[in-house]
């Protein structure tokens, strides 16, 4: 009898590209993040795609609200994580904001966005605007041994 070895590879996929310009565009965007991330192989831990789905959300709102009115989504994936980059025409970068405990007008969604990632830039570009950049570390559902 032989051993059999398994390896387990990471699929590359295309960067996933996705535009919006009105609050059902944001809803389109957690869709389309939840279903990049269902298709990774091998699979992220249990959760990343809500994790990741919450961040797109927060950041394209946000580009609605604050960066102009539309954004542009791309979703990549390494084998150690998955990056987020919302594109919108802005060039001002997100602010903190003390949040609203009373009048309910926000200011929760970018501390929650750089708590939940493990690193958020943001850069000029594209043209006049800017891109925020997110990170997820991917955790797989698998412990080799």
């Amino acid at each position: 009898m032989t051993d059999t070895d398994i390896t387990r590879t990471h699929t590359h996929r295309a960067p996933v590209l996705a535009e919006g310009d009105s609050s059902a565009g944001i809803a389109h965007a957690r869709d389309v993040t939840r279903a990049f991330v269902d298709g990774l192989t091998p699979a992220p831990a249990a959760g990343t795609a809500e994790t990741l789905a919450l961040v797109v959300s927060e950041l394209t709102t946000n580009a609605l609200r604050y960066g102009g009115g539309r954004y542009t989504l791309e979703l990549t994936a390494t084998a150690d994580a998955l990056h987020a980059a919302v594109s919108d025409p802005s060039p001002a970068p997100p602010r903190e904001r003390t949040p609203d405990l009373n009048g309910g007008t926000g200011g929760f969604g970018w501390p929650m966005v750089r708590h939940l990632t493990s690193m958020v830039t943001v850069t000029p570009g594209p043209g006049q605007g800017k891109t925020v950049h997110a990170r997820l570390r991917r955790r797989p559902r698998f412990v080799d041994s």
